[in-house]
């Protein structure tokens, strides 16, 4: 997986460090021996796969690009990419929980958080004592973040919430919750502000875990907030600048959601390979037919371009350059190549693959979510749109 160095100037640099080939190594040994094994089983019972974030945890997996000051391990956006590709290669939903707990957990509490807030959540969190879970999205406001209902209003010491979100990963398990509130609705975004909320408050509830397609045991489950009470100093960051956190967060987050397709179409691609070789017809290994060949190369291909695109990306965002326009690129892209890839693996596959005797008829329900959350694939081309526009 290494390879030459590219420009450096744009933060697009290949070889991987000594210290991210160790995490390489040490992830991949992980995910094969102990995650990948179970994955069936819990896209079956839907049950949160606490086994594997306990090991991850002691790894240091669960806040990889948090300083080790706060509880990480101080890494960079590279390692973090490398973890998270190969742990939904293994499993797509303990891909999920460990990219949200990475990216959308710790992320806005780093980035805009007071010291006090970071020394008494990113530790619990980067550690894996606690789940982190992320609220923006709701019941009418899906890719329009903007057209949230959910209000905030002050009294006396602390924020009143009320409101409701949905399809929110890691709500089963999640103990601290970034809530995104607006202070006037007819305003929209620009009174937008952020909180931490802890699990226990009144008023909070965590609904039913939502029946999925895919990633079935991400624990995703929508939340209701009835006068939901926050003191003042758990709003993160400034007053009604919620919606830039918001729009920050999800920058980093759809690197993470691009090196979780890359993960699954990897996955399926070593599926189809490993069958073709072992499946025989008409007196020969299938592997030799040209047409089979063919999804081979193209998957193969593919699958290089999208993680060269992630690494782009997280390569740009390590350099301190600018990397939106990179990670909706890489997000975009890499999760039509997950669909892609799952679609040719059960063709290679024939009707076996239509069967859950095979995983691979998982890794398509598990990779078509990555063209939905965190911003669809249409959502992303508008963001690459904007960026284009905006730099001619």
């Amino acid at each position: 997986m290494s390879l030459a160095t590219m420009s450096q100037s744009t933060g697009v640099c290949f070889n991987l460090s000594e210290d991210n080939q160790m995490v390489l190594d040490m992830v991949r040994k992980l995910a094969s021996e102990e995650i990948a094994p179970r994955a069936a089983e819990y896209d079956r019972t839907r049950e949160f796969p606490w086994d594997n974030i306990r090991k991850m945890a002691e790894l240091g997996l669960m806040g990889v690009t948090v300083p080790e000051a706060y509880g990480g391990a101080g890494m960079d956006t590279m390692a973090y990419v490398l973890v998270i590709e190969e742990i939904s290669k293994a499993c797509a939903s303990t891909g999920v929980i460990t990219a949200v707990q990475n990216s959308l957990g710790c992320y806005p509490i780093l980035a805009f958080g007071t010291e006090e807030q970071k020394l008494k959540y990113l530790p619990l969190i980067a550690s894996g004592q606690k789940i982190a879970a992320y609220a923006l999205t709701e019941p009418g406001s899906g890719s329009d973040a903007a057209a949230m209902k959910t209000t905030c209003h002050l009294d006396g010491d602390h924020w009143v919430i009320n409101g409701q979100k949905n399809w929110i990963t890691n709500s089963t398990a999640a103990e601290i919750f970034i809530v995104y509130a607006l202070k006037d609705p007819a305003q929209k975004h620009k009174t937008t502000c952020c909180f931490i909320l802890e699990k226990g408050a009144p008023g909070f509830t965590i609904g039913k875990h939502e029946e999925t397609m895919g990633v079935r045991a991400s624990g995703t489950c929508p939340l209701t907030f009835d006068n939901v009470r926050i003191p003042k100093e758990n709003m993160l960051g400034e007053e009604n600048k919620g919606f830039s956190i918001a729009m920050a967060t999800l920058d980093c987050g759809r690197i993470g959601i691009a090196a979780q397709a890359v993960g699954i179409a990897q996955a399926a691609f070593d599926h189809a390979l490993r069958y073709s070789k072992e499946r025989a017809q008409f007196g020969k290994a299938i592997s030799e037919f040209q047409l089979v060949q063919e999804m081979l190369v193209q998957m193969a291909t593919e699958i290089q371009a999208a993680r060269l695109m992630v690494w782009q990306a997280a390569c740009k965002r390590d350099a301190g350059e600018k990397f939106g326009k990179e990670a909706s690129m890489a997000k975009w892209f890499a999760s039509e190549v997950a669909v892609k890839a799952a679609l040719h693996a059960i063709q290679v596959h024939g009707g076996y693959g239509y069967s859950k005797e095979y995983p691979v008829e998982r890794l398509l329900r598990d990779a078509k979510i990555t063209q939905i959350y965190e911003g669809t694939t249409e959502v992303q081309k508008l963001v690459i749109a904007r960026h284009l526009l905006s730099e001619g």
